[in-house]
């Protein structure tokens, strides 16, 4: 870790040196659920020392995981359902206004992922966080908050929905919110430096919040405790912080209750709950599996460029999907005063977390690349088993044995087809699906393409799941993806087998993948010569998509063949220096092309 750690200082240092923006910042890095370094820059307040990992900030929405996470505790204590009606906890909402006469109530769980149709709230929400609960009770009863949407139709970051939260957890528990946290996550997790008063802690362990008043900071009174305090009222250190991530990487992969968790979790009892976490594995990985989409735009463009990975909301949790790493949990917060973000990998359980202390300081920019620069260093993307694995499946997760067993055997097939093994190896709709004879033929067909194939110890097998694999066949003439699914069976069996099958030489598809990948390599303006273009097909838009790739993934060459039948589709991967594109190809039964569809991801 020593040379990763100097790496992630130098990068800090770098970022605060020329992007400024806050007095002070501290930063933490988690691996095995435990941080395993941590650092701090510039000043707690003016004249002050430099933060460590024990200076408390406010962490402002990283505050609604814990107001999450204390909901489904009260769930699994049988205290309420998440599809109950709000307003069976907080009568107050009986009298909600919503958009038409025909919208169900709104309920807990589009509370916690923020559709329950309330529009976005951050600089009005900001400044209630010290709101009279009596104040916020009567605003609500009074009809003095409306919808405007549908509830359960559409997402947009609402921070009333988690005070309203908060209601709910004094309803349920008979305590007032903060005591609840406090007494049922705080205490038993040991955060003994995370509450909700800045007076709870002694004065020089406080980061004070700031902002920029021409060249100078000023300091800022911190706001006190009130209704919205679910919503973002926390204060907290890294320290704690990497103990409250380390409960979430923990809780991956599922596994027996014998086994304990990373974050000196040791052991669970008969429900499934950690020795001193109060909050089951499975409802913590509950929080971080995708509960709704975020759409990033509503022009129906199905194509995906470079850009911000997909986002979705959990509970309490964004969850972004890496092209590269898969799911990726993430949670900012942004206050006057203070700007915060958490992020970790479920697969490896590294993490990283960063505290400034300036109005919404942008802790997001350096949490993301701090936790890149960790993420590639350290991401042990190949298991165990010699597979990547997709998806939060951290060792010991990752494929069956019978997956791994099954394809050496595949494997021998592709290279001396036996009719006795296959039938042993296959489920019977292979056969209905697609004749073995075609299939034969399909392997005949690569042989003559790329020439006597081998498996390709060079390529790392993927798996997306334990039940599914992906490998490489090389020959002299090209690399072609073979993958098999196996059904969810005791004794599995294969249910999909697939051989990407590479275009003839001089055909038309073929022609069209090596025109097409030099128009890329160009950036051509012009349509390539000798690719016809069937009606519906915007040739335009393909050129501005390879224009798009090239800036990507700088110039291209074919890397491998990852589906198709060689005949009418071909998908091939192209590598280039600084990225890979992924293009789909379609064409005619004359040859003219149909479909171009492309898309991008990281250098692997």
């Amino acid at each position: 870790m020593r040379g990763e750690a100097g790496a992630a200082d130098d990068l800090a240092a770098s970022w605060f040196r020329v992007r400024g923006g806050q007095p002070g910042l501290a930063y933490g890095i988690i691996a095995g659920g435990e941080l395993v370094h941590s650092g701090g820059l510039g000043e707690c307040w003016t004249g002050g020392p430099a933060p460590d990992a024990d200076a408390v900030f406010r962490i402002a929405s990283m505050t609604k995981s814990f107001t999450a996470a204390l909901v489904l505790l009260l769930r699994d204590q049988g205290g309420l359902a998440l599809d109950d009606s709000a307003a069976d906890h907080v009568p107050e909402l009986s009298g909600l206004r919503l958009p038409a006469s025909d919208c169900r109530p709104v309920t807990i769980r589009q509370l916690l992922t923020m559709t329950a149709g309330f529009p976005t709230d951050d600089p009005w929400g900001d400044r209630q966080q010290g709101l009279n609960p009596a104040v916020f009770a009567r605003l609500l009863a009074d009809g003095g908050v409306r919808c405007a949407w549908a509830p359960g139709t559409r997402f947009e970051y609402s921070n009333l929905g988690y005070a309203i939260l908060g209601k709910v957890i004094e309803s349920v528990t008979g305590q007032e919110y903060a005591q609840a946290v406090r007494s049922r996550l705080l205490m038993p997790l040991g955060l003994d430096r995370t509450g909700y008063q800045v007076a709870e802690f002694d004065p020089v362990q406080v980061a004070r919040g700031y902002r920029r008043d021409a060249d100078a900071w000023l300091e800022l009174a911190p706001d006190g405790h009130g209704a919205f305090a679910p919503m973002g009222g926390v204060f907290s250190c890294v320290r704690d912080l990497a103990r409250w991530v380390g409960g979430f990487t923990g809780a991956f992969p599922a596994r027996e209750g014998s086994v304990g968790d990373s974050a000196g979790w040791s052991g669970v009892d008969g429900n499934g709950h950690d020795a001193g976490h109060p909050l089951s594995r499975a409802s913590r990985r509950e929080m971080q599996l995708a509960q709704v989409a975020i759409p990033v735009g509503g022009d129906g463009v199905t194509v995906r460029f470079a850009g911000p990975p997909p986002l979705s909301y959990g509970f309490g949790l964004f969850v972004e999907d890496d092209p590269v790493f898969g799911p990726i949990v993430q949670h900012s917060g942004g206050y006057p005063g203070y700007g915060s973000h958490m992020r970790w990998h479920p697969a490896t359980g590294l993490g990283v977390i960063v505290l400034a202390n300036a109005s919404y300081a942008p802790a997001r920019a350096l949490g993301a690349a701090l936790f890149a620069q960790v993420l590639h260093q350290q991401a042990a993307a190949v298991s165990p088993s010699g597979c990547r694995t997709s998806g939060p499946v951290p060792a010991p997760g990752g494929p069956w044995p019978e997956t791994l067993a099954t394809r050496e055997a595949v494997d021998g097939l592709l290279h001396d087809w036996d009719d006795a093994l296959a039938s042993r190896l296959f489920s019977p709709n292979l056969e209905l699906d697609r004749p073995m004879a075609e299939r034969r033929a399909d392997i005949s067909r690569v042989r003559e393409r790329i020439g006597a194939f081998r498996s390709d110890a060079e390529r790392v097998p993927e798996c997306d799941s334990p039940a599914h694999c992906r490998w490489w066949l090389t020959g002299p003439g090209g690399t072609v993806a073979a993958e098999i699914k196996l059904a969810p069976l005791n004794r599995p069996l294969v249910q999909e087998l697939t051989l990407a099958v590479p275009p003839a030489a001089g055909s038309p598809l073929g022609a069209a993948v090596a025109r097409l990948t030099a128009a890329l390599n160009s950036s051509a303006d012009a349509w390539p010569a000798g690719i016809a273009v069937a009606g519906g097909l915007d040739a335009g838009e393909v050129l501005r998509q390879l224009r798009v790739a090239a800036a990507w993934a700088g110039a291209c060459q074919l890397d491998s063949y990852l589906a198709g039948d060689g005949t009418t589709a071909v998908t091939v991967r192209l590598a280039g220096p600084t990225g890979r594109v992924e293009l789909a190809l379609q064409v005619s039964d004359s040859g003219a092309l149909i479909r171009a569809g492309i898309s991008l991801a990281a250098a692997s």
